[in-house]
């Protein structure tokens, strides 16, 4: 059991609104339910049940229910949900319609504006008339090449109200990579903006953006939105027009949310693409929208009166999932920019004053302020703050610590996981249970998920492959341009068939039902074939003062693997003998011998995904003399120039 960092109060529980499920269902069903393990356990053991009363408590708009929730939960892939049913995932978001505020953006240049549920629906209702205008209809793409601000925001809801499919990418990442993703499932529209600002620089999209529009000839018209002082000049984007000229003027048009089935595609959302050409994965309306209320009501427990604040892109999931908070009538904080820009306090600063009640963020994210030494908890007044969410990779029990020593003692930190491939958890937290270091508080209902042995054994307290045994509703409803279900069946389920497997490595603790991750499984180091998580490396590596990332890799060496280990110092700091000699002691005496490192080597940088996550495989790739096939799926692609030295150097040595 992992150090006991934090439990909900008596009235914290009575307001929760899981606790208000609670009696939903024990009233609904005729349960006696009083934990969420009860609850739990109801959840994957009846689960066409659960999710029906999923869809009851969460209030879900459709103009016809579903006849029969599921047709077969063992089918993976192909079960069918919610057969039946007519919906609108875009009228479900945006079932307020009054001056409660709504979005609030803020930029890094002080740039802030508000929008309440009014003035959102006018924008949505004239922006869907004027997609209309131009022949956008159900199963059309809309595609979004923009930073994470609020016409990015009314263009999805806009798109998917007619029944339009959404895919976004952030105007962060190079054309190539916007064309790699978007080019496969040719848009017939692509909303995008004239620049953004980034570490207090402002740049220019226009030219990438006239770049992805010549190389997707499927993009018959292009909505510029402005993000700065003065109108620009976007002749060089072809078939392009300002975003207020687009709009349709005088009275608020009709918002006509297009009647639609469940499985209806919602989303096309992208794998990281580090192997190759992000895969497709197309999401439908009702599993998501169901799935993402039970996340962010149930679990997240946002109410109206909560100010919610997540740091992330649209080309992350985080987006498409933050943004179905609308649903609960709460405000949502847009930032862009650098988060640390011009000082760590630049997220804390909004936390305190515009009074946010729930903050999103990644481990690294938290990582890096444990690494700069940074307090917010003495700098800011953080009296509102009520729970940080955290995903993205594995965060160490040291950081669990770091946010109750360093930010706040009495808070929910929900630190949870699952993945793009659902746009949603497998794992996650529960406002009536307590939190342990180093552990994701269990299961999210619904998710019946375990860790596999090699053989496909469920496993307690020893490290297995995370997978989940029956189907859910969020799951893909297939891969775009993969008629046969080829490329969807290899994703998931060839490893242990019938059975999803996820890809990464867990530990599920027996005493506290809470899950540790210790990183991609198709990551994990074998030496002397003894297999060793990634992130078992990280935790111990990055605890230790100076070092701000690591990055752990297995090379192979005399019919063996040895462990490279590549560190990323903070700022005044460098590799020594001494903390090298430091390293692989802790390494010893806290993990195992066979985790110390061969080589530890000093780097400027780690890469990642756009998705925040690291990247073990194209340094491995490197390392090995083979090609990596996609750099423009890294948010530093410019990062992997220095392992090609190392390569070098090594193999010299």
């Amino acid at each position: 059991m992992g150090k006991l960092l934090w439990g909900p109060s008596e009235e914290r529980k009575r307001q929760a609104n899981i606790t208000r499920y609670i009696q939903f269902v024990n009233r609904q069903y005729g349960k006696d339910f009083h934990t969420y393990w009860e609850l739990y356990d109801w959840s994957v053991g009846e689960i066409p049940e659960f999710w029906a009363s999923v869809w009851d408590f969460v209030d879900i708009k459709a103009s016809q229910k579903y006849q029969t929730v599921v047709d077969d939960v063992r089918k993976m892939p192909g079960a069918r949900w919610f057969i039946g049913a007519r919906l609108n995932f875009a009228e479900n978001l945006l079932r307020y319609r009054d001056e409660h505020t709504a979005f609030i953006f803020k930029g890094e240049t002080q740039v802030s504006r508000r929008m309440s549920y009014a003035q959102l629906y006018d924008a949505v209702a004239r922006l869907a008339a004027s997609l209309r205008n131009i022949g956008v209809r159900p199963g059309d793409r809309a595609a979004a090449y923009m930073p994470n601000m609020i016409e990015t925001a009314v263009a999805m809801l806009a798109s998917t109200s007619i029944g339009a499919t959404w895919s976004s990418c952030a105007t962060d990442i190079g054309p190539q990579a916007a064309i790699d993703r978007l080019g496969q499932v040719e848009p017939k529209v692509l909303f995008t903006v004239d620049g953004y600002h980034y570490k207090g620089k402002r740049f220019s999209t226009i030219d990438n953006a006239a770049e992805i529009v010549k190389s997707i000839p499927s993009i018959e018209k292009v909505i510029v939105a402005q993000y700065g002082e003065h109108k620009p000049d976007i002749t060089p984007i072809p078939n392009s027009v300002h975003w207020a000229e687009f709009l349709v003027q005088g009275k608020t048009p009709e918002l006509r949310f297009e009647q639609l089935p469940p499985d209806h595609p919602v989303y096309i959302m992208f794998s990281s693409g580090t192997t190759g050409k992000p895969k497709c994965l197309v999401q439908g309306a009702a599993g998501i929208l169901v799935n993402h209320l039970k996340e962010l009501i149930i679990h997240t427990d946002l109410k109206r009166e909560d100010i919610h604040l997540f740091i992330t892109t649209c080309s992350w999931m985080m987006w498409n999932w933050m943004l179905s908070s609308l649903a609960t009538g709460n405000t949502l904080i847009l930032y862009d920019g650098n988060p640390n820009h011009p000082d760590p306090g630049a997220m804390w600063k909004i936390i305190q004053d515009e009074r946010v009640t729930m903050f999103g963020c990644s481990a690294s994210y938290i990582n890096y302020l444990r690494n700069e030494g940074f307090k917010p908890g003495k700098e800011y007044d953080l009296s509102s703050l009520k729970e940080i969410w955290q995903t993205g990779s594995a965060l160490s029990a040291e950081g669990f610590e770091y946010v109750y020593r360093e930010i706040k003692q009495d808070l929910h930190f929900n630190s949870s996981s699952g993945g793009t491939d659902i746009n949603g958890c497998f794992f996650t937290g529960s406002p009536i249970q307590p939190v342990y270091a180093g552990e994701l508080q269990g299961p999210a209902l619904g998710m019946k998920v375990k860790a596999y042995d090699e053989k496909g054994n469920p496993v307690f307290d020893k490290m297995g492959e995370l997978v989940c045994e029956a189907a859910a509703p969020p799951m893909p409803l297939y891969f775009w341009n993969d008629p046969d279900g080829k490329k969807y069946r290899e994703a998931y389920f060839e490893v242990y068939p019938g059975v999803w497997r996820h890809g990464d490595y867990i530990l599920v603790h027996s005493d506290t039902g809470g899950v540790t991750f210790y990183g991609r499984s198709d990551s994990v180091l074998k030496p002397s074939g003894v297999r060793i998580g990634t992130a078992e490396i990280y935790n111990i590596v990055e605890a230790l003062p100076g070092i701000a990332d690591s990055l752990a890799i297995g090379q192979s060496w005399k019919d063996d693997q040895r462990i490279i280990l590549f560190v990323k110092m903070t700022e005044g700091h460098h590799l020594t003998s001494e903390l090298e000699n430091r390293i692989k002691q802790r390494l010893r005496e806290l993990a195992s011998p066979r985790h110390v490192p061969a080589k530890i080597i000093e780097v400027p940088d780690i890469p990642y995904t756009l998705n925040m996550k690291k990247v073990e495989s194209a340094v491995t790739n490197i390392l090995h003399g083979r090609p990596v096939l996609n750099r423009d799926a890294l948010a530093n692609p410019e990062s992997l120039d220095f392992y090609q030295k190392v390569r070098e150097q090594l193999a010299r040595d």
